[in-house]
């Protein structure tokens, strides 16, 4: 299973750009059962949070419930993924807290991968991370 960050959710729905294009050919891949994936419960409210200050929070509440749907079911972040995520970010000045989190709750399952247009997650991870612009390499 790979987890998807916020960003691949928010390039998917957005204008036009070019990491539009992966983010909707890897979301297709986990609609069609080509890939299995999911997210966090935070990474869904995240995504609400930055679309609704572009296109309203109608849109924004109904695209994060299609999107809790497609990616589901959720992970849940524990009290031992903040610790484990906190650690982390302590030592990464370049990596957020948020992401931190996710990274610690995505070894903590396992995951297989996580996809993600964020360079800081990409040097910061146990896991293989996939960047967006290469999720091809997924697909295949």
């Amino acid at each position: 299973m790979i987890v998807v960050d916020t960003n691949v959710l928010v390039y998917a729905v957005g204008a036009d750009h070019p990491l539009t294009a992966p983010a909707r050919r890897l979301l297709d891949a986990v609609a069609s059962g080509g890939i299995t994936a999911s997210t966090t419960v935070e990474v869904i409210g995240e995504f609400a949070h930055v679309r609704a200050r572009r296109r309203g929070r109608a849109d924004a509440a109904a695209l994060a419930r299609s999107f809790a749907t497609l990616l589901g079911p959720l992970l849940t972040t524990t009290a031992a993924d903040l610790d484990c995520g906190l650690d982390l970010w302590e030592r990464n000045d370049s990596l957020g807290a948020f992401d931190s989190v996710l990274l610690a709750a995505s070894e903590r399952v396992d995951a297989t991968a996580i996809v993600t247009a964020d360079r800081a997650m990409m040097q910061a991870s146990s896991i293989p991370v996939i960047a967006l612009a290469d999720v091809d390499r997924l697909l295949t």
